[in-house]
Formats: structure tokens, sequence, C-alpha cells
């Protein structure tokens, strides 16, 4: 007995369904990424030009290498941020119109430098004025 073979077509894939499937998870990874930019900055250590001012009754905030902070040459019990707000009410009297002087550390770490700002703000100073070193070029 003899039978008909039958033809055999050679096998065809339909790319279709993933073709969508790609383009779908593509939209998907498009939506969830997050499109942060990062960048970097080159930060120097501000230098100042010219004559020195220190204001009459400025109160001076000091940080230290350490993150210990002084007010008018007096250590403070602790790092924290309420300390500082408590202890700028103290010497200001109340008087929020005195300016404040930030003198930092350069080694010091930046959150302990923001901290001391953050205090300053909260305890309703509207002056604040940051130290520098005198510039090389200067001495």
């Amino acid at each position: 007995m003899k039978f008909k073979r039958a033809r055999r077509e050679s096998p065809a894939l339909n790319l279709t369904p993933l073709i969508d499937i790609v383009f779908l998870l593509l939209i998907f990874f498009m939506v969830t990424t997050s499109f942060s930019r990062e960048t970097r900055l080159l930060v120097s250590l501000p230098e100042a030009t010219g004559v020195p001012q220190s204001p009459a009754e400025a109160i001076e905030v000091l940080v230290t290498r350490d993150g210990d902070y002084a007010i008018n040459g007096r250590q403070l019990i602790d790092q924290r941020g309420d300390s500082l707000v408590r202890g700028l009410e103290l010497e200001s009297g109340g008087d929020t119109s005195r300016s404040v002087v930030l003198v930092a550390d350069a080694e010091v770490r930046h959150q302990s430098v923001v901290t001391a700002m953050e205090a300053i703000g909260r305890s309703g100073f509207k002056n604040l004025s940051i130290a520098t070193r005198e510039s090389a070029q200067d001495c």
C-alpha cells in the first residue's frame, strides 16, 4: 500500500505577537524609570577679598571639626539642632533682628553645617552671614 506523502510546508513564525510584547516592555520600562539627572559640582571653599566685617552685637555660631556647636565661645552640651535653637534663643534674649555669623571648620561634615543653618532659621533670625577665610593672594 502506497500512501500519499503529505507535502511539508516550512514552518513560519509569526513575529507580530513578539514585537508587540517587546514594545510593551519598552513602554513599561520607559514609564517606570526615574529620570533623575545626577551632576557633580566642583565645590571650593569661599575666599574673601577686602576688609573683614564684623557686625556689632552679632551672634557667632561655631561648628567644630567634630560637629560640636558653640555660641559666642560657649560650648553646647550636645550636637542636636534643638539645643542650638534653645542656645540661640537664650543668647539673643528673643531679639531676632541681630545678625548671626556662622563659622564652620573646613573639615566638618556638611550635615552639621546644614543643621546649624536650619536651627538658625527655626530660631527666627533673618540675617545670616557665613564666615570665609582670607584668600592666599591677599596675605
